[in-house]
């Protein structure tokens, strides 16, 4: 047949391409972008003599069409990656490629918290944390803090395997929430680990992002999330597959627990289950659209035995892009989201009269849009908000019912590599007593990509 003919136009032009991927590195970088132009255009020359014939075909030719097409979106997706790679890459030794990258970030911020004092080292002195805004107290306090733990360094390799199959891996460190340092001498920081996994073919084994997260949803905000309340934020080892536009994973689990009454946070580390994780992506040129649910066992191991309880949750989340600005959005909630929703603003469960856990129903989200004024200038402005439907019977009135946060920044890029922004963060929390703070904050941050 006719289309059948075109379908092996299209693979002999995807073959040309593969081939052509390993000399790219040896080519000058504009030379390179040139290449790509041109195989991508041939493909997509193809690819869309393909649908022409495709109208009046029979239905299995439209399934063969319509494999074609896929292969051919993937083998783009495989030249850009090999594209950028090659690029980036600052050594090659035989089948093996290693590269590195980063940035510095230095922060500047004035803060003032309407409802107490700040300890010195608490974790809201550099980034955002709703949970943490002092709440009731006398009088306002202001602090001013610099910082550069927000500096990063990460490292990748990715070896060609003698079966032709690919295995990638990645380790990635900052200096943020880790102990150690201090403000009086040296201003030393310790190191922590954000990434650490590999990949090989449709899985990836370690430590990243949580399935249920969809960080590319996230704003272009300065402060560390942006978003906190609403957003599901966790990094954590996992085991994953990917298949297509589905996700499967199952992630290291965690129980966060509050006494009967209120009281100090129970971390437990007791679970028997890990957390399952399941996701479907959407997307295209108009950007792309993620469900993510995940189930979890709640467990914690006390004086009379083992209490599990079950959780659950779903996140909903995008990026629609109107023209070159665009928009983002997150909505996630459920029984036991806990410690994956706002930085666990509400945890996992609470202690009920006979001893045994609930799940702690809580929900969040945020809606953000970005604008660029020139080439040069943007602005992001989001909106958070966390809402917790807490039984103040077993948790008491000292714990969070709600919080939200709203944020504008003004960026300007000097250069692909460094950029300076300033953002004003007002952020306001409310516990279940009824007393609440708020928080005002002004940041500076200078960044060099590298």
């Amino acid at each position: 047949m006719e289309i059948r003919r075109g379908t092996r136009q299209v693979l002999m032009a995807v073959g040309i391409v593969l081939l052509s991927a390993p000399a790219w590195a040896d080519a000058d970088p504009s030379e390179r972008e040139r290449a790509l132009e041109q195989r991508v255009a041939e493909l997509e020359r193809l690819v869309n003599q393909l649908v022409m014939e495709r109208d009046g075909a029979m239905e299995s030719s439209e399934r063969a069409v319509s494999e074609v097409r896929a292969e051919v979106a993937e083998v783009a997706e495989r030249v850009e990656a090999v594209e950028a790679r090659d690029e980036s890459a600052d050594i090659v030794r035989g089948a093996t490629r290693f590269n590195f990258g980063g940035y510095i970030k230095a922060d500047t911020m004035w803060t003032r918290y309407s409802g107490g004092s700040v300890p010195a080292n608490n974790l809201i002195r550099d980034f955002a944390v709703p949970g943490l805004i002092p709440v009731g107290g006398d009088s306002s306090t202001t602090d001013v803090d610099f910082h550069a733990k927000e500096t990063r360094f990460n490292f990748g390799f990715a070896h060609d395997t003698d079966n032709g199959s690919e295995v990638s891996g990645f380790i990635e460190l900052d200096f943020l929430t880790g102990p150690g340092g201090n403000e009086r001498i040296t201003n030393s920081y310790n190191p922590r680990i954000r990434h650490a996994f590999l990949r090989y073919n449709n899985w990836l084994v370690g430590q990243t992002w949580s399935t249920f997260f969809n960080v590319g949803a996230l704003p272009e905000n300065l402060d560390f999330v942006g978003p906190t309340e609403g957003t599901v934020f966790a990094r954590q080892d996992m085991i994953r597959y990917s298949t297509g536009p589905w996700q499967f994973a199952i992630e290291n689990p965690e129980t966060t627990v509050t006494p009967l009454g209120g009281g100090a946070r129970i971390v437990t580390d007791t679970a028997f289950l890990p957390d399952v994780v399941a996701r479907y992506t959407v997307g295209g040129d108009w950007g792309n659209f993620v469900i993510a649910g995940i189930g979890r066992q709640l467990s914690i191991d006390t004086d009379t035995g083992t209490e599990r309880e079950l959780g659950m949750a779903l996140s909903l989340s995008g990026k629609v892009n109107l023209g070159r600005n665009d928009l983002r959005w997150m909505v996630s909630g459920g029984p036991g989201i806990g410690r994956y929703l706002g930085l666990n603003t509400a945890n996992d469960a609470v202690f009920d009269e006979t001893g045994s856990l609930e799940a702690i129903d809580a929900y969040g989200g945020f809606v953000s849009y970005r604008h660029f004024w020139s080439d040069k200038w943007r602005s992001n402005f989001t909106f958070s908000v966390f809402q917790a439907d807490n039984d103040v019977d077993l948790t008491g009135l000292g714990v969070t019912e709600q919080a939200y946060t709203g944020i504008a920044n003004l960026i300007y890029q000097v250069n692909p590599q460094l950029r300076f922004g300033m953002e004003y963060q007002h952020s306001r929390r409310e516990i279940e007593s009824g007393a609440s703070g708020n928080m005002n904050r002004m940041q500076f941050s200078t960044i060099y990509a590298f």
